[in-house]
């Protein structure tokens, strides 16, 4: 019995409601015996499966559209509120909050069994004329209070938090936006990340913004230093959010490598706010699929439910018309949701190189140096799915550790290690020992020797549990051999 299987054959017992998503294969149902699970009927079902969420933006007014609620409730296991938890709705005038509406989805998501994300605590835009009219020192007050006035109402109800939102310059410059809020210094925020976290510990605390997807954009690499210097500095910031407004293309063709470089800096991403113009089948299937192939991708939010309630209706950019219909972008979401492993997630990484194919560029490394060489690499011996040609063509060597975090703890994980020798003409040259979350699993290990041969590509396989902490740790070590292990590839599935 897989562990799909056996997941649904527990919840069944549970709840007939739960069966629906469990199949029973015809030959054994009478004996009632589960032989196979069936996929998942809904978003937010399929991103369950692999410990993710599928999320929707909820606006408050639309609550009392059966039509819409009926997809919202059926769907989604996430929830933001469109508009209802911004500084306007919630401080109209200072020093008196609001939380009517923003009760009313809070309430409505809770009561249907989903999690929340607060949207969002400080931003330029959106804000009551009052918080306009402010700055300096009164208006960073002002932010700090509006911050504690919200958190001491939901302390310890929401999942996530979107502390700041678009704190950064559209262009070339990759700088900070240049608000109101920036310009009471260059500290606000971090400012509201530490004030967030001490008014509710519970949240995880994030950074959101738009056209920061492409790995190659100054803008993102703006935020991707900001980010990089929090945690260097210990300052609270627990996620990244990608906006994920694409237009009829979809997403950058690096966006995967955005997300995996960003989460290599320790911290969850989640693409938070995604409509694509047209809602493409390829574009919407591309962008889940990078999501779950980044293990600490916590999972998608798309900005509406159907069409009509888009801020873009007039591209029909999400995955239900107007009317309520599915559309072939939604069968090809769900399938690609489908089709991921448990556990968390998979990532294969490109060691020592940049991305190529479904391989991120390196990361979760600590330790070691880089190599490539120009040499074709024999890849006969190699099982498929053989990688790309590149992934064989770099390395890292030296003594060094992969964590790679995200993981469901205590899962079933297989992890393949490539390998070729380009460097030595014989064998004895190199050894080398590999162990994955403490176990030995490689001892002496000669690549030369195993290839039978310079410049050719081998693969080794190995089954391991992920950790308490929901990692997969690899260590490469000397072991008193002649010359520095060496990996050129890293799938974990």
């Amino acid at each position: 019995m897989t562990v799909n299987t056996m997941r649904c054959a527990v919840l069944g017992a549970f709840s007939l409601g739960l069966l629906a998503t469990c199949g029973l294969d015809a030959a054994d149902e009478q004996s009632g015996t589960v032989v196979e699970a069936a996929t998942a009927t809904t978003l937010g079902a399929g991103a369950a499966q692999s410990g993710r969420y599928f999320g929707a933006a909820i606006a408050a007014p639309k609550l009392t559209d059966s039509a819409y609620t009926t997809i919202a409730n059926r769907e989604f296991n996430m929830v933001t509120a469109e508009n209802e938890m911004k500084i306007d709705a919630t401080e109209p005038n200072q020093n008196q909050f609001n939380f009517t509406n923003g009760d009313r989805v809070f309430n409505w998501a809770v009561q249907n069994g989903k999690r929340v994300r607060g949207h969002t605590l400080a931003w330029h835009s959106q804000q009551p004329q009052w918080m306009q009219n402010l700055s300096g020192s009164a208006l960073r007050s002002a932010m700090i209070n509006h911050i504690n006035g919200v958190l001491a109402h939901y302390r310890g109800r929401m999942a996530y938090w979107d502390v700041v939102n678009e704190a950064f310059a559209d262009g070339s410059g990759g700088g900070r936006r240049d608000s109101n809020l920036q310009r009471t210094g260059n500290d606000w925020i971090e400012v509201a990340f530490r004030t967030a976290r001490a008014a509710d510990p519970t949240p995880k605390l994030c950074y959101n913004d738009y056209n920061i997807e492409d790995w190659n954009a100054a803008k993102t690499q703006g935020v991707f230093n900001l980010v990089r210097d929090f945690k260097a500095r210990g300052v609270p910031i627990d996620c990244v959010g990608f906006q994920a407004h694409f237009g009829a293309g979809g997403m950058p063709a690096n966006f995967q490598t955005t997300l995996s470089n960003f989460a290599a800096l320790n911290v969850d991403v989640a693409i938070t706010e995604l409509d694509i113009a047209s809602a493409g089948t390829t574009a919407y299937s591309n962008v889940t699929k990078a999501c779950l192939n980044v293990a600490r991708c916590v999972g998608i939010t798309v900005w509406g439910v159907r069409d009509s309630d888009s801020w873009r209706s007039g591209e029909n950019p999400l995955l239900f018309t107007g009317a309520g219909d599915k559309k072939p972008a939604y069968t090809s979401v769900l399938d690609a949701l489908n089709a991921a492993s448990g556990g968390g997630g998979s990532i294969s990484i490109n060691a020592g190189g940049s991305a190529t194919g479904s391989f991120v560029a390196d990361v979760g490394f600590s330790g070691g140096n880089t190599f490539s060489t120009t040499n074709a690499i024999n890849t006969s011996q190699v099982p498929a799915p053989v990688p790309p040609q590149a992934v064989f063509q770099t390395e890292r060597y030296g003594e060094f550790t992969y964590t790679l975090a995200g993981f469901t703890p205590g899962t079933a994980k297989s992890v393949t290690l490539y390998f070729q020798e380009s460097f030595w003409s014989g064998p004895g040259q190199r050894t080398f020992n590999v162990a994955i979350n403490g176990a030995t699993m490689l001892t002496a290990f000669d690549i030369f020797a195993q290839a039978g041969g310079a410049n050719r590509g081998i693969a080794r396989s190995f089954n391991t549990t992920a950790n308490a902490s929901g990692q997969v740790v690899i260590q490469f070590t000397r072991g008193g051999g002649p010359d520095n292990p060496k990996v050129c590839g890293i799938s974990v599935n």
